[in-house]
């Protein structure tokens, strides 16, 4: 056997060493079903459902959703957080370090929202479905420009058109509204007197209608 070959055989049993000593390390201390969905959510792009984690991990949904509130309870005092929405689960950074994560990447503080878009963005989230016009009733003015801007930021969506006269677009909030609100579902939006959100009459309204234009 020539020196490269004795240097191959040599790597190659340091190899089998080395896993072999990472096998026994795991069967001593094997992984926790929690540690384990903990990796694939930190791996994962986009929430993940309980169905998909419970076949990867090759375990029942009762288990996995065990697990998820056992992590949840964990990441009480922590930085991150689990996250919950329609679609699944996913690990976020927890709203208290937004302001040390912008630092960090020195990123530009986010664009705020002005006053209108704020007032769709509550309606849509505490009357959804909701159409366009009945937003505008709501408001007494369009709602356009507010809805458009809300839909480029991805905090709402549409989910669908009414069986009304015109068929007109359903609106709801997205999963990155509750990820951005950090709520995990819209059951916890504070509670509010809806009666604000009634249709503002002729007489209210004065000389404003849902056509008038919407201030930005």
């Amino acid at each position: 056997m020539d020196e490269s070959q004795d240097t191959i055989q040599n790597e190659k049993v340091d190899a089998d060493y080395s896993m072999d000593e990472e096998l026994e390390r795991l069967s001593i201390h094997p992984l926790t079903l929690e540690s384990r969905i903990e990796g694939l959510l930190f791996v994962s792009t986009s929430p993940v459902g309980v169905g998909h984690l419970a076949i990867a991990l090759d375990t029942t949904h009762r288990n996995i959703e065990a697990a998820l509130e056992a992590l949840d309870a964990q990441y009480l005092s922590r930085g991150i957080k689990l996250q919950k929405n329609r679609e699944g689960y996913q690990l976020t950074s927890t709203p208290e370090i937004a302001a040390d994560i912008e630092r960090f990447f020195e990123l530009e503080s986010v664009t705020t929202l002005t006053r209108a878009a704020l007032e769709v963005l509550s309606i849509v989230a505490y009357l959804q479905p909701v159409t366009r016009p009945q937003i505008d009733s709501i408001r007494g003015v369009n709602s356009d420009s507010s809805l458009r801007t809300l839909l480029r930021h991805g905090l709402i969506e549409e989910i669908g058109r009414s069986a009304g006269p015109g068929r007109p677009i359903l609106y709801g909030s997205s999963p990155e509204f509750l990820q951005h609100f950090g709520l995990k579902s819209l059951e916890e939006l504070p509670a509010i007197d809806l009666e604000m959100f009634a249709p503002i009459d002729d007489e209210e309204a004065g000389e404003t209608t849902p056509d008038s234009n919407e201030e930005e």
